[in-house]
């Protein structure tokens, strides 16, 4: 077996923390790349995808488009029913643009 990278293995340790406290609780996962950041909420249970939101019709990737994403999610979960989610920032550092996406979804209404 490979080794394992260093963001591998941290994207590892959050989702395995992450089944534990989940609670039945849809997850709400952010993927962030060079150009776009993407976030969807998922129920584990049916492997279904509840809500989704990206940066792709916003021209560049900043914390103010990771912000309107999250705003949009919140929006979208708030159509869906959602109200309480787990959040799962895979092996990426809470810090900048998850950062920006997390709290503006606070701010639209899900809890985590």
């Amino acid at each position: 077996m490979a080794k394992l990278t260093l963001f591998d293995r941290r994207r590892r340790r959050v989702r395995t923390s992450l089944k534990s406290r989940a609670g039945g609780r849809p997850r709400l996962s952010v993927h962030r790349t060079g150009k776009h950041i993407y976030a969807q909420i998922i129920d584990d249970g049916l492997g279904k995808t509840l809500a989704a939101a990206n940066s792709l019709g916003a021209k560049g990737a900043d914390v103010d488009a990771a912000a309107k994403v999250g705003a949009d999610l919140a929006a979208a979960a708030k159509q869906a029913g959602i109200t309480s989610v787990v959040f799962d920032r895979g092996g990426f550092l809470y810090h900048g643009r998850v950062k920006a996406l997390a709290d503006a979804a606070r701010e639209g209404g899900l809890e985590f």
